[in-house]
């Protein structure tokens, strides 16, 4: 499932990409027949997220809620003329395509959906070496190289999509797309939501209301009381604390891992055991680490990695992290072996020695 920093980057581009523009939204697949007509030819005048979900306004108070869950993806394309990457800084990483330039009708492929395999290429030649996340703020970083598509979520993966049939734009819909929303110059296919629904503001504040701070949208200061009062309070293992979206939002299985693992904290002592520094540090770790998340587009959770590291890391899952998926193999600091048990049905990691 998307995690917190995907949900406010998807956020992003469609602030960047389709705020202020007139929108004709549609349902290809026909689920969505009615909330779409309640949207389309509305101008979109905002886009944010909080946590998991996100929310997108169109003129008269109306609101778009989009939770992904585990399936969901939005792909994007633009018709945008070709344009010139910004050379290499120092991140070369198949992540960064995103930020490579974009040919006319070219799709920038899928975010959000996770488990895919990490996209190929066939040399380090060919692989894009742009500053991750470069040209946010153009059209042409909705792009993306023909050979891949960006799915910002775990991963990137390949595309399964023809080229072929994405020549021009837009594009015709590919798939089961639950929503179609169209200006005159992008286009974004929303396919396999958990939650799709057309709100008014009471219903929003009602969404958001029910969740748990998050470190971008609330008050550092203010969000880390509430976290503190809604850990301490519960006699509930802080691993299955923080991956309840009433507490904290935006964190997932690998963040909640890999969090954890940074703090040295057994996944099953319970919330109301902990001492509040411990529970405060959880709360600016998160902030960090999602900043950190929404910069790169990466789940990159090892700090003080050396340049040749780094590089490995935006490239590889398995060099960016502590213990998420290692189960097995030699913890990074202690050389015990990695821990995966199940904690709610959600595979928990966690170094059995490092962290008591």
């Amino acid at each position: 499932m998307p995690e917190g920093h995907s949900v406010h980057r998807i956020a992003r581009q469609f602030g960047r990409h389709f705020v202020g523009e007139r929108i004709s939204a549609s349902s290809p697949q026909g689920r969505f027949a009615d909330g779409a007509s309640l949207i389309d030819g509305r101008t979109m005048t905002d886009a944010k997220a909080v946590g998991k979900q996100m929310f997108l306004e169109f003129d008269d108070a109306v609101w778009l809620r989009v939770h992904l869950g585990i399936y969901g993806a939005w792909d994007f394309n633009g018709a945008v003329a070709s344009a010139t990457a910004r050379p290499a800084a120092n991140d070369p990483s198949d992540s960064a395509s995103e930020s490579i330039a974009a040919e006319p009708g070219m799709p920038a492929g899928r975010m959000g959906q996770t488990g895919m395999r990490g996209a190929s290429v066939d040399d380090d030649a060919a692989a894009p070496t742009t500053v991750v996340g470069a040209n946010e703020e153009s059209l042409a970083s909705i792009g993306a190289p023909r050979r891949t598509r960006l799915r910002m979520a775990e991963q990137e993966s390949e595309s399964a999509f023809d080229d072929a049939a994405l020549e021009g734009f837009p594009p015709e819909p590919i798939g089961a797309v639950r929503v179609r929303l169209l200006s005159d110059r992008a286009v974004a296919d929303l396919r396999g939501p958990t939650a799709c629904e057309v709100l008014d503001v009471a219903g929003v504040q009602q969404v958001i209301d029910k969740l748990g701070p998050d470190p971008l949208i609330d008050d550092a200061e203010a969000g880390e009381e509430r976290m503190l009062e809604r850990i301490r309070r519960r006699r509930v293992p802080i691993g299955l604390l923080l991956m309840d979206q009433s507490v904290v939002s935006g964190i997932g299985n690998v963040y909640r891992a890999e969090i954890l693992f940074r703090a040295r904290l057994d996944p099953h002592a319970l919330g109301a055991s902990l001492p509040e520094d411990v529970i405060r540090g959880l709360w600016r770790d998160w902030r960090y680490l999602l900043g950190v998340g929404v910069d790169t587009g990466q789940m990159l959770t090892m700090d003080g990695l050396d340049e040749e590291a780094r590089r490995l890391a935006l490239r590889n899952r398995a060099d960016r992290h502590w213990v998420y998926k290692r189960e097995g193999l030699p913890c990074r600091v202690c050389g015990t072996h990695i821990v995966m048990e199940l904690a709610a049905a959600r595979k928990l990691y966690y170094c059995p020695s490092c962290q008591v």
